[in-house]
């Protein structure tokens, strides 16, 4: 239960602090919508597929890939950054407060985001006729899988190598665009020349966005996508635990300063 008080206590404080900046909610729904309505014209387009399908394998890749990754990585970064400069940290050591709340205060606060791009993604992918074929649970499941490893690689850059807000942008930028890229998020992984998908095996993103398509998009079940789903199960596992490991080295940084 006291684990349980934290974590809706830190939940709470990081959405009313989003709430107060509305700018970043604004900005975290219009960029998956553009991704979204661009990418669906352009496989419609090029793949000469009727703009339901387009969409329907369009939605996945833009909520995975662009929705969920800079709501829930750039966000958590943004989110222990921003504790660091307002030294809201050194008020957190006087208090009970545990290094697994924490966490799990920023991942329940960034999977209510999530959960709203979700729905926001799949609204305007549906006015264009677009479907969800697959399991609604699998999906689902799929989709907090990767909140959690968004957020947990997240917190590990945020605790670790960011210091300033100004960090942000770039870690973001040197670490998560190229993974995108990698991941298949914006071109299909289908056109990647075999070394490229080699690579492409290591990437969680990649492994992800192959999932959920595959899921949403083409209805498939949890034998078809096995490998994805368990390298995604045991990459969010790691991601929590090195969270919290690096929320104890940085509190013991913190309070060497």
């Amino acid at each position: 239960m006291k684990y349980w008080c934290q974590t809706i206590a830190v939940t709470q404080r990081i959405l009313i602090e989003l709430l107060r900046r509305r700018r970043s909610l604004i900005f975290w729904s219009i960029f998956p919508i553009s991704v979204l309505i661009f990418s669906g014209f352009i496989l419609s387009e090029r793949a000469k597929l009727p703009l339901t399908d387009a969409f329907s394998y369009a939605a996945p890749s833009t909520l995975v890939g662009a929705a969920l990754f800079f709501s829930c990585l750039g966000g958590s970064v943004s989110t222990v950054v921003a504790e660091r400069e307002q030294r809201t940290l050194k008020r957190l050591f006087i208090s009970p407060l545990s290094g697994i709340s924490y966490f799990l205060g920023i991942f329940l606060a960034h999977s209510c985001i999530g959960i709203g791009q979700t729905i926001l993604v799949y609204s305007i992918a549906a006015f264009w006729g677009a479907t969800f074929n697959g399991s609604i649970f699998l999906g689902l499941t799929i989709i907090f899988l990767s909140i959690i490893s968004y957020v947990g690689l997240g917190f590990i850059l945020g605790t670790q190598l960011a210091r300033r807000i100004e960090d942000v942008n770039a870690l973001v930028a040197a670490f998560g665009v190229p993974l995108l890229i990698l991941g298949g998020a914006f071109l299909p992984a289908s056109l990647f020349p075999p070394t490229l998908i080699n690579i492409a095996q290591y990437n969680p993103i990649y492994h992800m966005n192959e999932a959920f398509v595959a899921v949403s998009a083409k209805g498939d079940e949890i034998d078809k996508i096995a490998s994805h789903f368990w390298f995604l199960l045991v990459f969010a596992i790691v991601m929590v635990g090195g969270g919290w490991l690096s929320y104890q080295r940085m509190l013991i940084v913190e309070r060497r300063l």
